[in-house]
């Protein structure tokens, strides 16, 4: 397979995958194609539809590659879905915020931190995708521990969790 129709490629599967696409299956997909080729072709996809006036552009995100609109043509998109996203509470927030820098951490740790009891935000962040159960506490009670999600850096734009703004920024941003 030549260059060409490599990055066409991958500009096609990342176009029609709804999700992230990650680096390993990119290397599935692609397996006669170096990786070295494969960041050479999304270094190049990232830079030409970012240095364009588009609608949308490449970015990394939750571990994989994602074609995404941009903030300003929101309204516009919105206005043709019939179903509209719906916000979080800010009880869920909180609890988002709390299981996104302190993961993996337990319930009752959440509500520690929060000082208010975080059944509901957590189940609805649990329905949403946005935490998981990451396994259980050794020891008595075998406590259920929480972590953040793929999904959610995806919702939240993220590479990974070393882009979650510093704690000041955040709560800031919170108060607004």
């Amino acid at each position: 397979m030549n260059r060409s129709l490599t990055k066409s490629v991958v500009e096609g599967v990342i176009f029609a995958h709804s999700e992230p696409l990650s680096m390993e299956t990119l290397e599935r997909l692609l397996p006669a194609v170096p990786r070295s080729l494969l960041e050479e072709i999304l270094q190049e996809l990232e830079e030409e539809y970012n240095a364009r006036s588009r609608g949308f552009t490449l970015t990394q995100v939750g571990g994989g590659y994602q074609f995404r609109t941009l903030p300003e043509v929101a309204p516009w998109i919105l206005s043709l879905r019939s179903i509209r996203p719906t916000r979080l509470s800010r009880a869920a927030l909180e609890t988002l915020s709390v299981v996104a820098y302190n993961q993996p951490i337990t319930k009752s740790r959440i509500e520690q931190i929060r000082g208010v009891e975080s059944s509901s935000a957590l189940k609805s962040l649990l329905e949403r995708d946005l935490v998981t159960a990451a396994g259980k506490v050794d020891g008595p009670g075998r406590a259920i521990l929480y972590a953040t999600t793929p999904r959610f850096l995806e919702v939240f734009g993220l590479k990974d969790l070393s882009e979650l703004p510093p704690l000041p920024e955040i709560e800031v941003i919170v108060d607004e």
